[in-house]
Order: C-alpha cells, then structure tokens, then sequence
C-alpha cells in the first residue's frame, strides 16, 4: 500500500540527485599551515612590542606667569578703573573697594578720618608755630651776640691801650725814683707820679675784668645758641613723630574704608571678574594681569607615582587642548623639561583647576608636576595659527615603559610571581 509507514519514509529518504563525495584537504597542507601559523604567531609575540601610555590632565600657563589679584577684605566695588585689554603701569589703580561700616552716627571711617585729619592740621600748626619761635628767637640772641662781639673788640681795644699806658707810667714812675735819689726832684713829686700810676693800673684792671666778663657772656650766648636751637628741635622732633603716627593712623582708617587695587606690575589686563556695585569676599579673584615681557607657554601636566620612574625630560608626549577637539583638529605634540622631585603639596595643587580632585572636588594623592614645552609652530590648523591662552585645559598621552607583547601576556603571571615570592635577602 502507498501510505504504508515504510514507504513513507523511503520517500522522505529518497535522494533526489547523484550524490558527489569531495575529498579533505591533504593532511601535510593541514599541518604545514598550521606550523606556519603558530610560527608567525610567535615571531609577532617575540619581535613586536607595545608602549605603555596613560592620559593625565593639565592646563596651559605662561613665563612670566599671569598675576591674579585678589580681594584682601569683604566690600563692594565702588568703581571699576579699568577694562580689558588695556595696557597698565605699575601702580595703576584697577578697582577701588568701599569697606567702610556705618553706625546710628553715621560712617564710622568718614568721622575717624575727618577726627584725624584735624588733629593733622592742629600739629601742623604748632610745628609751624616752633619754627617760627625758634628763628625768632635764635634771631635775638644772634644780634646780642654780635653786640657783645662789638662791645668785647672795642673794650680788647680800650685794655691794650690801658696796658700800653701802663706800661708807659710805670717806666716813668722808675724814672722819677731814679731822679728822686738824684735829687733832681722831691718827694711829693714822687709820690705823685706813684699815684698816677697806681691810678692807671686800676683802670687797666677794670677794663680787663670788663673783657673777661663779655668773653664769659660771649661764650654763654653761643651756648644758648645751641642749647636754644637744640630744645626747639626736640619739641619739633616730638610733633614731626606725632605727625608720623597720625598719618599710619590716616592710612589706617583709609584702609579700613576704602582702598585701591593697583596693578602690581605693567601688563595687559586679560579678565576682570566682577563689575562695579558688586560684593567680593575675602581672597575672591578680581583680575588677572598678563605681563608686557615676552611670553612663553608651557603645560602643566599631573603625573601618579606609578609613571614617574618611566618619564625623563626629553620625552615627547602627544597634547589635546579642549579648546580644540582633537576629532577636528588632531594632537599636538610637546616635550618634557621637568619633573618635580617630590610630590606637590595639596596647597599647591589647590591653586590649579587642572588638578586631580576626588567625586567631592577634594584635591587628594600624591601627584608629581611636569612643565611640558610647547612647539607652537605646529599649533596650526588649515594654515591658521591656533592661539594658547593661560589656564586653558588640556589632556596628555604619556608614553611609559616599552616591552615585547609576549611580557604583556604574561604580566599576570610576573604578578603572582611576585606575590608569592619570600623574603629577600641582601
């Protein structure tokens, strides 16, 4: 019967077209290709090697370096002096800052200040006053000094004559004792001529007491000279020192209520961070200052500890600026010229946006700074010149140790080699 279980399946069976058996390939091409394969696999995995490399990030700066300028108290922008993109001496004033408080009595520093001032007036006023007295007064005691000086030559005058006339009547008076023993004359003539010589002895006497007492009042005038002149300075002394300590109090009081930001060195203003009527707090940034001098750029890059054993100066690295994505505008490259010797502290690290901070923003590791030179001939694209700025981002491929690919495959096993290695001894 034709549905019979047997027959159906012989047709389900049944070849519908002559059946073909190809032969394999020959065992020696099997095992020849094979060989072949396993022999180049290892000639790769002994003659070609790979470069370790890991991506660390930094930021662009320059030498010399760009100057931030900071708010050194809480206040409110009074005015702002500046604006970007202009050219600033030394000293400059960039911003001025009101500090001042204010009570039921009104601004405590505008009363401190004009408090001050007047008694700056009142002490200017008695130094003048000093000056005044003082040449007055050396003035006077000058003219009695040259009165005395007069007086004293001519009484020198009148003595040296007296002494002179003296000398003459004494001469005479040995004359009329000689004439006397001769008999030539008596004894009230004598007696007389002694009397005028004692006389005139007594004059001589008087003006030379009188000479030595205008040299006495001679002396003690110059000495009131300066004994005079001496206290006036040290009263002035005394005010110029008060004066002194008025003016750092002056200072002081402006300080505490309205100061100035000046431009600690020339430079171009690059950015001013806050506008006038706003508050600033203490140490919030209020500018920055690009020096006049020619500047250089250079890449600050962050190493871990694991890498710097295997980073020299002299090593090229690859360089990605985010102002320029590398999809459009490729990498760029730079040299190393430094390592930090030891790890840069978190104060440092802190100062740069580019530092490597926890999920919470916490700057935390041991880190080791690079400063990367930057061929900015190359800093092109399409013919155009591709311009850096300070504190731009960038990342950096960093090339490691070299080794063939069979030392990478086995690196696990280099591992647990080490981990079950004992002690060493030396």
């Amino acid at each position: 019967m034709l549905f019979r279980k047997e027959a159906l399946e012989q047709r389900q069976t049944l070849w519908t077209g002559r059946v073909l058996l190809q032969k394999g390939w020959p065992v020696w091409i099997t095992v020849l290709s094979t060989f072949g394969f396993i022999t180049a696999l290892l000639f790769f995995l002994l003659s070609a090697s790979y470069t370790r490399r890991i991506t660390v990030s930094g930021e662009i700066i320059t030498q010399p370096h760009t100057i931030n300028l900071f708010s050194p108290e809480q206040g409110v922008i009074s005015s702002l002096l500046v604006k970007v993109g202009q050219t600033v001496a030394p000293g400059t004033p960039l911003y001025q800052i009101d500090v001042s408080r204010v009570s039921r009595s009104g601004n405590v520093s505008v009363s401190t200040l004009s408090a001050l001032k007047k008694q700056q007036q009142q002490i200017a006023s008695i130094i003048e006053q000093l000056q005044s007295n003082k040449q007055q007064t050396l003035e006077n005691l000058q003219q009695q000094l040259s009165q005395y000086l007069s007086t004293h030559e001519t009484s020198k005058s009148m003595a040296s004559s007296a002494l002179e006339g003296l000398s003459a009547m004494h001469r005479s008076m040995e004359a009329y004792d000689n004439y006397r023993r001769k008999g030539l004359i008596n004894t009230d003539q004598q007696n007389n001529q002694r009397y005028l010589f004692y006389q005139q002895q007594s004059v001589y006497q008087s003006l030379n007491s009188q000479n030595i007492q205008e040299s006495l009042q001679i002396t003690s005038l110059r000495s009131e000279l300066v004994t005079k002149a001496l206290e006036f300075d040290t009263q002035i002394a005394q005010y110029r020192y008060q004066e002194g300590e008025l003016e750092r109090q002056l200072a002081e009081a402006q300080a505490h209520g309205m100061f100035l930001i000046t431009a600690p060195s020339a430079g171009r203003i690059s950015s001013l961070s806050v506008t006038t009527g706003q508050m600033v707090n203490a140490g919030e940034s209020l500018a920055q200052l690009i020096p006049l001098e020619r500047t250089s750029f250079y890449l600050i890059a962050w190493l871990p500890n694991d890498s710097v054993p295997f980073v020299s100066p002299g090593k090229t690295i690859n360089i990605r600026y985010a102002a320029f994505p590398f999809e459009k505008y490729g990498q760029f490259p730079g040299e190393i010229i430094s390592i930090s010797s030891a790890p840069v502290t978190a104060q440092e690290l802190a100062g740069y946006a580019s530092a490597p901070r926890t999920t919470n923003g916490v700057v935390a590791g041991a880190w080791y700074k690079a400063t990367i030179a930057l061929n900015e001939n190359t800093l092109t694209w399409q013919g155009r010149p591709l311009r850096l700025a300070s504190g731009m981002q960038a990342q950096s491929t960093v090339f490691l140790e070299k080794r063939p690919l069979y030392q990478w495959i086995l690196l696990p096993y280099y591992n647990m080699k080490r981990s079950i290695t004992g002690p060493i001894n030396e």
